[in-house]
């Protein structure tokens, strides 16, 4: 699925229908450049998970959790690990598939430690513009074409 989004709340708009589907053990893959609107991707789905606090990006702590009232959310940032990132030496591996939802910015980095059903999104940004953004939203394993198929309805 493709879409374009013209400003910042349509984004996290995009974020709140997601958020609306998704599933204990669900996790979530943010890939885009610096800027590209992972974290605004991320503020709206924890917005609308019913989250109070300041969602920022956990860049400098890997892993910031916050309580919902079906499920802990799991928000991890591993830019850090760069190249050589190992999610299992660390344990980031424990914040998939159980009890929560995960969502990881910059996955590439511990690709070999992800789970295979995973819904991938992908943030690019349109070149001229501020906030424009087209993002793609690609599910591998059943648990993620499912919550793909609700977003499509």
């Amino acid at each position: 699925m493709r879409i374009l989004v013209e400003t910042v709340n349509e984004t996290q708009e995009l974020a709140a229908k997601l958020a609306k589907n998704v599933k204990a053990g669900d996790t979530i893959l943010l890939s885009g450049d610096l800027g590209a609107g992972k974290t605004t991707f991320t503020q709206g789905f924890a917005k609308a998970l019913g989250i109070k606090r300041p969602v920022k990006s956990p860049t400098f702590t890997l892993v910031r959790e916050y309580q919902t009232a079906q499920f802990p959310l799991y928000h991890l940032d591993v830019y850090r690990l760069g190249e050589e990132g190992n999610a299992e030496d660390l344990g980031l591996s424990e914040y998939f598939g159980g009890e929560g939802v995960a969502l990881v910015e910059w996955s590439q980095y511990i690709k070999p430690d992800l789970p295979d059903d995973v819904l991938e999104i992908v943030f690019e940004r349109v070149p001229n513009y501020d906030t424009k953004r087209v993002i793609t939203l690609t599910a591998s394993g059943e648990k993620s074409v499912a919550l793909l198929s609700e977003m499509e309805k």
